[in-house]
């Protein structure tokens, strides 16, 4: 348990968390929306530092990043606890859980680097759960990554302060931020927040302003966010807000939580989303969750061969040297050189 950050004292001992959009009003001895900061005796406390739920080996892939260091290891770990309330979350039993959950291990931010460079990782991903809620140990632990020389990557629903997001951002070098639709009132009956205009803007500043690579990630859930003008509007705002060179991942929806009771994505909406977001200018597109499929691959956008042929997570073909493609020489926008490496799970 810490301190945490970003809060202010409010009359008869409550606080106001500032951390995220929510901006919890506390009351003494109560938990904010997050369930992990709590108001004791007049001050906010995080009760999650230092408490990992999950970690793993992957590949950068599975983040999804597929144009930030391509074939390289990302050292993933997570806690407990969210801002949002996702009836379709796949993680939801650590995301919708407390300190209390069982199995949780203690790791401090040091401990972390190290496992991260004992086992060859090349970053550490702060994911599974929102890490936005694991703010304080988050940014400690990016600091000394960065001091050791590790890449740092934030897979997050972007529903962050700017205070408190440019703060961290010094020390984070890449983002998939999952935009859960293009509807506030998805948000509302969904995901169980207001808006999502707050994710749009951290979505801006980090990549216009900040300079950080930063992917998106647009799950489709049959009936809810699949409407043709819906997606279309979304690829638009990309390119007009974010640019066409900003890769989009439209991913399939599994029967999941308390959406068990809808269908899995038809493969035709992510196709048709696809389709959609090239015809809007979007670059590099990208189909989820569905292995196997054409959409994986990375198009060069002038002569249109296939440059970063996967499967999955695992890549196949790789044709970019030096930026280019090998072909006709197009820049192709990818940070790092590609890494070919085996991964096992760990815990």
């Amino acid at each position: 348990m810490r301190e945490a950050m970003f809060w202010e004292k409010l009359d008869g001992n409550r606080v106001r968390c500032r951390l995220c959009p929510v901006n919890c009003i506390i009351d003494e001895g109560q938990r904010g929306s997050c369930r992990i900061r709590k108001n004791i005796s007049g001050k906010l406390y995080t009760l999650n530092y230092g408490k990992v739920s999950s970690m793993a080996m992957d590949p950068v892939e599975k983040k999804p990043l597929f144009h930030f260091w391509p074939g390289s290891c990302a050292f993933s770990i997570g806690t407990v606890g969210c801002n949002m309330h996702c009836k379709h979350c796949q993680n939801w039993e650590i995301s919708q859980a407390d300190e209390s959950l069982p199995y949780i291990r203690d790791v401090s931010p040091p401990e972390v680097v190290e496992l991260a460079k004992r086992y060859g990782c090349e970053s550490i991903a702060y994911t599974y759960n929102d890490p936005v809620i694991w703010y304080e140990f988050v940014l400690d632990t990016a600091k000394i990554a960065r001091r050791e020389g590790l890449n740092n990557i934030l897979v997050t629903n972007g529903y962050i302060n700017e205070e408190p997001f440019r703060e961290l951002a010094k020390y984070i070098d890449a983002m998939n931020i999952d935009i859960k639709a293009f509807d506030d009132v998805f948000y509302m009956k969904i995901a169980g927040v207001p808006s999502g205009e707050p994710s749009k803007r951290i979505a801006e500043i980090a990549k216009k302003e900040l300079g950080i690579h930063v992917e998106l990630t647009y799950l489709i859930i049959p009936t809810l966010n699949d409407r043709e003008e819906e997606i279309r509007a979304f690829a638009r705002w990309v390119v007009e807000h974010l640019g066409d060179d900003t890769p989009v991942h439209f991913s399939r929806f599994f029967p999941h939580y308390k959406l068990a009771s809808l269908p899995p994505t038809p493969l035709e909406t992510i196709e048709m989303a696809y389709r959609i977001a090239r015809e809007e200018g979007l670059k590099f597109v990208y189909t989820g969750n569905v292995p196997g499929h054409t959409g994986e691959h990375t198009y060069c956008p002038s002569c249109s061969k296939p440059l970063i042929v996967r499967w999955g997570f695992k890549i196949i073909e790789y044709h970019v040297k030096d930026g280019k493609c090998e072909y006709c020489g197009e820049p192709i926008p990818i940070v790092g050189t590609y890494l070919k490496k085996q991964y096992s799970w760990m815990w």
